[in-house]
């Protein structure tokens, strides 16, 4: 099997977490919703349009520092939130954490992460985003802001494309549903991978401490997640939610799942510091537009009003700076750092890291600029 020292790219990640994740897990984190074209589309995107470099621009040694969301960061690329991280390593959200503030940028926490708010907050000194959901009962939304805050977080974001979840056949297929519904070979596969469920066994109990008091006691995992997303997600949340939500947190806050122009527009006039363009992996509508191809027309709209964060599809350093150089304020990702974790823990998301800056930086050089402002239009042809 290749090793994590060999792993240069998202694809050789993607390899050991194959190796090493039982199908049902893999599959959930690589896979998308109905027939997978958002998610293919998001990282295709990036290929519709070149970078154009200066030449002999005494660049140096640039500088990758940016702010966003009212922080200093030294890279213009963060951690995206995500849920049950102890699924993909028994560090989990813990790893993640560490290696973010490793390298100076954001980790983003998702409501249902297998940590908690405050052993977060005590685990890394780095900066730190919540992502949050409206509850129907709203002490809950309350308790999360007010934790957050007591905790020092930085930054929050409100997720607003998942009122719904997406068809992820993927899913159905190997039986990672909600209750589980394993097939004969779902359990071949943790049969086979016998590391994976040793550490899951010997290690800390899996968890979701966020919303623990929240789910029946009496109710397996699975079924207590779902049950508590039924009960309290809020499917009819509105811009009167979000708008608490800004009011109520009083910080940084960015609105994640914006896509449309009209949206974009909204948040402005809510008064989000933030928009992440996402269509959270191309794991909810199926068909629709990519983050970068509606980058161009967002930025038209609402560019120095708010920042643009470029949330999908994020592989390499140039996908980065072609989001920057049409205006994007920073970018996220989320599946490469999963496979980084479930290849390696926090060593994996480290390395990971790593060779991102080092693309951006070798990338930045060859195009001759020396500072992220230095990125612009000028530095992109479309075919």
């Amino acid at each position: 099997m290749m090793s994590l020292k060999d792993s240069y790219n998202f694809e050789d990640f993607r390899k050991i977490a194959k190796k090493k994740l039982p199908a049902p897990i893999f599959h959930y984190i690589d896979g998308g919703s109905d027939d997978e074209v958002t998610l293919k589309r998001n990282t295709e995107s990036f290929s519709k349009c070149d970078l154009v470099p200066n030449i002999l621009a005494s660049v140096g040694e640039p500088n990758l520092s940016t702010k966003v969301l009212g922080s200093k960061i030294d890279m213009p690329l963060f951690l995206s939130p995500v849920a049950m991280q102890r699924l993909f390593h028994h560090d989990g959200d813990k790893a993640s954490a560490r290696a973010a503030e490793k390298f100076g940028t954001f980790y983003s926490m998702s409501t249902m992460a297998t940590s908690s708010i405050e052993e977060i907050a005590n685990t890394a000194s780095g900066p730190k985003m919540f992502q949050i959901y409206i509850h129907k009962t709203q002490g809950l939304t309350d308790n999360l802001i007010d934790r957050c805050k007591n905790s020092g977080f930085n930054a929050m974001c409100l997720t607003v494309d998942t009122i719904v979840a997406g068809n992820r056949e993927r899913d159905h297929k190997w039986g990672f549903t909600t209750p589980p519904r394993l097939t004969l070979k779902s359990l071949m596969s943790f049969a086979t991978h016998p590391m994976w469920t040793i550490n899951y066994l010997t290690h800390e109990k899996f968890q979701l401490p966020n919303v623990s008091s929240f789910v029946k006691k009496s109710s397996s995992i699975a079924k207590g997640v779902m049950e508590y997303i039924n009960e309290q997600y809020d499917p009819a949340m509105s811009w009167k939610d979000a708008e608490y939500v800004v009011k109520k947190w009083n910080g940084p806050f960015a609105l994640k799942g914006v896509m449309s122009v009209d949206d974009a527009k909204r948040a402005v006039d809510i008064g989000a510091s933030a928009i992440m363009l996402s269509n959270h992996g191309g794991r909810q509508l199926d068909g629709s537009r990519s983050p970068f191809d509606q980058l161009p027309s967002i930025v038209d709209a609402v560019g120095g009003k708010i920042e643009i964060i470029v949330d999908g599809g994020i592989r390499r350093g140039t996908h980065v700076l072609k989001a920057l150089s049409l205006g994007a304020t920073a970018c996220s990702f989320g599946k490469p750092f999963l496979y980084a974790l479930s290849a390696g823990g926090q060593q994996g998301v480290e390395m990971l890291l790593r060779r991102m800056k080092d693309e951006i930086t070798r990338d930045m050089i060859l195009l001759g600029c020396k500072t992220i402002k230095d990125l612009s239009k000028n530095n992109i042809a479309y075919r």
